[in-house]
């Protein structure tokens, strides 16, 4: 139940993209790979921002062309992240109350990993639940 990050994100390789990629490139390996998120990255690996399905949806909405438009024009720059030390319930509670479902995982200014609210367990979740039924119940 409290888990690390390290050990939800071990083995994991991922989606991580240059500022410069198309958004049309970055759904298509989104696609390809079932994932949710691409971590925008320098040449080193720092992370400097993150794409998600989200982001594709506002960027079709406002008419924008996805072959036309760099992740960099779109992207969320300088996105909250965690180091992979930090347990998981302090994952899922950054994502509840920053409204958003994916966190860079981040380790000496190296992109490492990325969860998402689907990598966690049902403990973790209701662990979660409870603590936000006891703050609503103290309001």
């Amino acid at each position: 139940m409290n888990r690390d990050m390290a050990e939800i994100i071990r083995n994991q390789q991922p989606l991580t993209m240059r500022p410069s990629a198309t958004v049309q490139d970055a759904c298509r390996v989104m696609h390809e790979r079932k994932v949710g998120a691409v971590l925008i990255t320098t040449p080193k690996g720092e992370l400097v921002g993150i794409f998600t399905g989200r982001d594709a949806v506002r960027l079709l909405a406002e008419g924008m062309s996805p072959g036309d438009t760099d992740l960099q024009q779109v992207m969320t720059r300088n996105p909250h992240c965690l180091p992979p030390r930090h347990k998981a319930i302090e994952a899922l509670r950054l994502m509840r109350d920053g409204g958003f479902r994916h966190v860079p995982v981040v380790h000496e200014g190296l992109v490492i990993g990325v969860v998402s609210r689907g990598d966690f367990r049902g403990l973790e979740q209701d662990r979660l639940d409870e603590e936000t039924g006891i703050w609503e119940r103290m309001r």
